[in-house]
């Protein structure tokens, strides 16, 4: 298994997940001729693209879902309250309603859904299984849960948000409404929290920390590395996602 960021951050988010003959596509926050740039930068086409997952229906996560589905034939896969908070005709496009708590398959992968809290209509993110590998995608969550922990232990690869510092949001630009609801229950998870969040999982299979959603006014690498160090429990596992070129291919080994 293997994975890449085609980009994170506020300005649009999306990843791919591939094992074997399965690729896809989790979110697409970029117009249809800037993920296409995207795409080939690692090798790939829409027409590789197995399915597109959708986590929730903010603009920087589903901006070109419902274009690129549509252009290309590709099936997309969402919770029931995510198509609900977009007035999107249902016939017009290939939509798989999924349960939040219901792991499904795509080709070669097992897919497993995960409620997280965020300022959304039943947001989600996922853990995927394959070839005796799990990777997990966590970004958009206000807080972790001991449910979140649960389904994030054991992996062998994640990408995770780190999107603030509290220093660096408390006296930053934003105003205070968006500082609220950034730094609330169910904004973003700041540095503290990642680092909270990873000494509640299990790492014992843990290789690599893809870090993105990282706040270009409210965060810093170099914050994020101080912050967290101490709660890894692999020396070096960390690699960054940026919002202009996301990340190169990713494997995933036992």
């Amino acid at each position: 298994m293997r994975f890449a960021s085609l980009g994170s951050g506020s300005k649009g988010n999306s990843t791919l997940v591939e094992s074997q003959d399965t690729c896809v596509m989790v979110d697409c926050g970029f117009g249809v001729k800037d993920i296409c740039k995207r795409l080939l930068a690692l090798g790939k086409t829409p027409e590789d693209l197995s399915a597109i997952l959708v986590t929730h229906e903010h603009s920087d996560h589903w901006k070109g879902v419902v274009p690129l589905a549509r252009k290309f034939s590709i099936p997309v896969y969402l919770t029931s309250g995510c198509l609900k908070s977009r007035d999107v005709d249902f016939g017009s496009a290939n939509f798989n309603i999924i349960d939040s708590h219901t792991p499904f398959a795509i080709g070669d992968l097992r897919v497993i859904p995960v409620p997280v809290p965020h300022d959304a209509r039943e947001p989600v993110q996922y853990v995927f299984e394959a070839q005796s590998l799990k990777l997990g995608i966590l970004t958009d969550i206000g807080h972790s849960t001991p449910f979140v922990e649960s389904q994030y232990s054991y992996c062998h690869g994640l990408l995770l948000e780190a999107n603030y510092d509290q220093d660096m949001l408390n006296t930053g630009p934003y105003p205070s409404f968006l500082k609220e609801r950034v730094g609330g229950r169910f904004g973003h998870l700041s540095n503290d929290q990642l680092s909270g969040f990873l000494m509640n999982i299990d790492q014992s299979n843990l290789k690599v920390i893809l870090i993105g959603h990282i706040s270009e006014k409210n965060n810093h690498i170099d914050k994020v590395k101080v912050t967290i160090g101490d709660s890894l429990a692999v020396r070096d596992p960390l690699k960054f996602a940026s919002q202009k070129t996301g990340s190169a291919w990713i494997e995933l080994t036992n």
